[in-house]
C-alpha cells in the first residue's frame, strides 16, 4: 500500500502543487460544502491512480482542492463504503492520500440514525466517541510503521479541543448542536427495530455504515479529527420511521447549511 499511496500523492501533487492542511470527508446529503471553498482544483476519481468510485446516490466522486478563508482544504464530495464492495484498505485509501498531501486535521461528516429520545430528524450531532461494529478491520493484516504504530490508542478518537471549538462556534451563531456515541455497522440495510434497541442498549446516540475505519485509519497516522452526523431517521424501542435512501439526502440536505456553517467555521477559527 505504501507504494500505492506515494503513487497516487505523485500524481495529485504533479496535477495542482496543492499542500492542504485540512481534509473534509463529506456524506450523504452533504456534498454542497464545496461551494463554500474558493476552488482552485477538481480530481474525478476516476482519473486519480488507485481510487476506488463512488457508487451511491448522493456521492458525486471528487477531490476538490481549495481554500476557506485562506485555510488551504482538500475535501472528498462521495465517499467509500464498505457494503460497496471494497475492502477496508480501499475505503480509508484515500485517508492515508490525505495524510502524505500534507493534512493535519480531518473533518468527517454523516448521515445516521438516531435512538437517543432528545434527536430529532434533522439534529446536528457532534460525535465524541464511537463504536466499533463493522466485520473488519482497516488495520487487520500486516502493519506497516511507515504509517503508524501496531497497536493505536484510540482513547481520543475525536480531538476534545476541536469539540469544544465546534461548540462555542455552534453557540455563537446559534446553531442548536447535541453530541453522542456513534456505532458503526456494515449496511447496506437501515436497521430493524431490535438493531435499534442494540444501539441503545449498548450506550450509543446514533447508528450509520461508514466514518470509524477513516478515523481508525487518521488515528493510526495521528491526525486530529473531528466527526458530525446529521440524524435523518429515527429508531426507538417501538417503532421505526418509515426510511429510504432518498429521504436519508432529504434530511441531510435541510441541515446541510447548518453543518456547512460549522465546518467552515471550524476550519477558520481552529
Amino acid at each position: 500500500m505504501w507504494e500505492q499511496v506515494q503513487e497516487t500523492v505523485d500524481y495529485i501533487q504533479n496535477r495542482t502543487s496543492f499542500s492542504p492542511e485540512y481534509g473534509v470527508i463529506l456524506g450523504s446529503g452533504l456534498g454542497g460544502f464545496t461551494d463554500d471553498m474558493e476552488v482552485e482544483f477538481i480530481l474525478p476519481y476516476n482519473e486519480i491512480p488507485n481510487f476506488p468510485v463512488s457508487t451511491v446516490e448522493g456521492h458525486k466522486g471528487a477531490l476538490v482542492f481549495g481554500t476557506i478563508n485562506g485555510k488551504k482544504v482538500v475535501a472528498m464530495q462521495g465517499r467509500f463504503h464498505y457494503y460497496e464492495g471494497y475492502t477496508m484498505k480501499e475505503v480509508t485509501f484515500p485517508v492515508r492520500v490525505m495524510k502524505y498531501l500534507g493534512v493535519e486535521k480531518l473533518i468527517v461528516s454523516n448521515a445516521s440514525g438516531g435512538v437517543n429520545s432528545n434527536y430529532k430528524v434533522g439534529s446536528v450531532v457532534i460525535i465524541k466517541d464511537h463504536v466499533n461494529m463493522m466485520p473488519e478491520h482497516p488495520l487487520r493484516g500486516k502493519n506497516d510503521s511507515r504509517f503508524g504504530p501496531r497497536f493505536v490508542n484510540m482513547s481520543e478518537p475525536y480531538s476534545r479541543k476541536m469539540m469544544m471549538k465546534a461548540k462555542e462556534i455552534a453557540t455563537n451563531f446559534g446553531i442548536t448542536v447535541h453530541d453522542g456515541v456513534y456505532l458503526g455497522l456494515q449496511g447496506p440495510t437501515f436497521e430493524t427495530l431490535a438493531e435499534y434497541r442494540m444501539v441503545k442498549t449498548l450506550g450509543c446516540d446514533c447508528v450509520g455504515m461508514s466514518t470509524v475505519p477513516e478515523v481508525i485509519v487518521a488515528r493510526h497516522m495521528e491526525l486530529e479529527t473531528f466527526g458530525i452526523s446529521v440524524i435523518t431517521d429515527m429508531g426507538d424501542a417501538e417503532s421505526i420511521d418509515s426510511i429510504t435512501h432518498e429521504e436519508v439526502l432529504e434530511a441531510a440536505k435541510e441541515a446541510e447549511p447548518h453543518v456547512r456553517k460549522l465546518i467552515k467555521e471550524l476550519i477558520t477559527q481552529y
